[in-house]
């Protein structure tokens, strides 16, 4: 199954201010992932093309990185998603419009399992991501609250120890 998932904020910001945002993923002064109420963002080594890592049970390598621009990552796993990931900005009329873009093909059980499982998590995730992009811009955060299936998802894979979503604007 081709797979097209695009999530965006525009953002009152310069396009220095968003390209720091993308700049600081999985480092100690991370402004961009929602780490507080998510598993960290974590690679092998500094953000840059050949890092290893991910989050949670989801693996990836960086394919790409042009500092302060955008950064594309290439899915390691879970089994049968084929495709990549990325943050990127673009500059729009007074504004910077901040992307995640998730483009892959699913095979096999992934197939069943993206849109079951791991594309409700996904997309509460990133909306998350954009809204700790807002708060870290001094803007006011758009909030998704999260559906019951995704908190019911997050019980179970937490084994009901999984962080509330309020942890990220505390």
């Amino acid at each position: 199954m081709k797979v097209l998932n695009v999530h965006e904020r525009r953002l009152a910001a310069t396009p220095d201010a968003v390209g720091e945002l993308i700049d600081s993923l999985a480092s100690s002064d991370d402004r961009l992932w929602p780490r507080k109420a998510w598993p960290s963002m974590r690679f092998d080594r500094p953000l840059g093309v050949g890092a290893v890592g991910g989050h949670g049970p989801i693996r990836y390598t960086v394919v790409e990185y042009l500092p302060g621009v955008c950064v594309r990552f290439r899915f390691d796993a879970p089994r049968g998603f084929h495709g990549t990931h990325r943050y990127e900005w673009e500059a729009v009329e007074g504004a910077v419009v901040l992307a995640h873009v998730l483009e892959m093909e699913t095979r096999g059980l992934a197939t069943v399992t993206w849109p079951i499982f791991y594309r409700p998590l996904h997309d509460a995730l990133i909306e998350d991501s954009l809204a700790v992009a807002q708060r870290s811009l001094r803007l006011a955060p758009e909030r998704h609250p999260w559906s019951v299936r995704v908190r019911a998802l997050r019980r179970i894979v937490g084994r009901g120890r999984a962080r509330s979503q309020s942890e990220l604007f505390a």
